[in-house]
Order: C-alpha cells, then structure tokens, then sequence
C-alpha cells in the first residue's frame, strides 16, 4: 500500500493536465499512488491522461469537482490524501517534505504547505489576509478560505467521517469542507513553498459562477444547522455575523440586479439568522449554480 493517493480532477484540461502529471511523477518521494478523475471531458484530455502509464485513469460523466474527488478517493487505497488541481503543479520534494511533516507531527491529522501564486504568467504576492495560518482557524476561515486542496495531505479517516466534499457544491466546495474539518481540528502548515499555484485563465471555477457568497452563506448554514450546538460561544457568533454579512452583499446585489428570487430566499436565511432557527432549509436553494 503506498503512503500518499494522489488525485487530480480534471475537465477539458489537456495542457495543464499534462503539466500537473508530470509534476507529480517529478516527486523525489516515489510512495504514492497517482489517480486521475476525468469528469466527462470532451477534448483530448482523456488521451493526454492515459499517455502515462503510471497514471490510473477513471472517468465519470460530469458531476463537478466534489464529485470526482470523492470518486478519486473512493478508488485509491493510501491511508493519506493528497489533492492536485489540474491546473496547479507541485515542486519536486512536495510530498517527501510533507512524509517528514507527518512523521514529525503524529496527532496532526491535516495540514497544507506553502505557494507559489502564478497570474498570467506572472509571479504575485498573496495579500496579507491571504497569508495560511496554522492550529486553529475556523473563525479566520469563515471570511475566506485558507487551505488549499493543492497543498493539502489529510488522514483518509478525516475525510471519510467528515463526509467528504459536498457534491451539491461545484465551487467553494473546498471552504465548505475546511470549515467542518476545522471546527474540530487543529490544521498543520509547512511554511516552504511546494505548490504553483496558477490563476486568471477563463476557465477557472471561480470565473464561471455568479454570486460566490451563495456557496459560501450555505456552507456556514449547514455547518450551523448540523453543528450548532457543537460551538462555543466565540465560535457561533463568529459565523452568525459571518452569514449577516454576506447575505447583506447577496441582498444587495439581488435588488440592483432584480433578482427577486433570490432576494427571498437570502431574507429567509437572514431571518433565520435572527431567530437563531439552524433548522431552516431556506439556505439550501443557495447551492444551486
């Protein structure tokens, strides 16, 4: 059995498909097993995946990313996960390095390395909010989300009992995870600079969805109906105002916009803000792309 299950999820990226296997086949540590999910593509992402005879191919019809990232750790067997964007690449000592982390820090269950943060072909500095913390940091990751699948290795126990990304998520699926994984977990960081991030080409998830802050509002809905009672005070206050403030921006943007759909349904979560009802299903709608 290897130590790592490496699981890429890929949609009609042949190119950065390419750069992401061969960055992954670089590694110096060579203890991991190498899965590729191709979620329905229709170019010739199939063929550049299965040009690598180290590469264990399986397709699916499109579902999202949740998906077949589920489906990629549903077929592997490593007792540790490591997620790759097809559109990131790692450097070579990525997961040597993080073998050493996970030796060193044996009650760290999840933790993440640094980036490198590619735009356009340019190198950038992440703002400082951007900057990864460490140990606990679910109230900081309530305003945005701070782990990175790329840089992330996590227990495949953690992900299974957490239950995985949501499949009724196409993006901010990672946030909605890290935020439950986080409410009970300390989250580990190997500050060295392992992954390339890459950004701003027209394909990026994030480009393709209006109204992020609807993903993100039905995650901490979720989290708060399943787990209220779970949270201490700081904890439950922090993702109330969490979901006040941007169902404010959602409001906003439906009025301007003449969305009236949606600004019922952001009122609904408002006033099951207020009256502390974690129970509502109103927020459920959010998820919906």
């Amino acid at each position: 059995m290897p130590l790592f299950s490496v699981i890429i999820p890929v949609y009609n990226r042949p190119a950065h498909l390419r750069r992401a296997v061969e960055s992954v086949l670089a590694q110096t540590l060579r203890d991991y097993e190498l899965i590729v999910v191709d979620d329905g593509s229709t170019d010739e992402t199939t063929e550049v995946a299965r040009s690598f005879p180290a590469v264990r191919y399986v397709r699916q019809e499109n579902r999202g990313v949740s998906a077949a990232r589920n489906r990629g750790v549903a077929e592997s067997s490593a007792p540790y996960l490591a997620f790759l964007d097809s559109d990131d690449a790692w450097l070579p000592r990525k997961l040597e390095v993080q073998r050493d982390f996970i030796s060193d820090n044996p009650s760290v269950r999840i933790h993440q390395t640094g980036e490198i943060w590619v735009r356009r072909g340019r190198r950038v500095n992440p703002m400082e909010r951007h900057r990864k913390p460490h140990g606990d940091i679910f109230i900081p990751s309530l305003a945005l989300c701070l782990v990175s699948p790329s840089a992330v290795v996590i227990e495949r126990g953690l992900f299974e009992r957490t239950g995985g990304f949501d499949e009724r998520l196409r993006v901010c699926e990672d946030y909605d995870l890290w935020l439950r994984i986080a409410l009970d977990h300390r989250v580990g960081l190997e500050e060295r600079e392992l992954v390339v991030k890459y950004g701003g080409h027209d394909d990026q998830l994030s480009r393709l969805h209006w109204g992020m802050d609807r993903f993100r509002v039905y995650a901490i809905m979720k989290l708060l109906r399943e787990r209220a009672a779970d949270m201490d005070g700081d904890r439950l206050h922090a993702a109330r105002e969490a979901v006040r403030g941007r169902c404010a921006v959602l409001l906003n943007g439906a009025l301007r916009r003449g969305n009236d759909g949606l600004a019922s349904v952001v009122r609904a979560v408002m006033k099951a803000i207020e009256d502390g009802d974690y129970s509502s299903t109103a927020f459920e709608s959010l998820a919906e792309t």
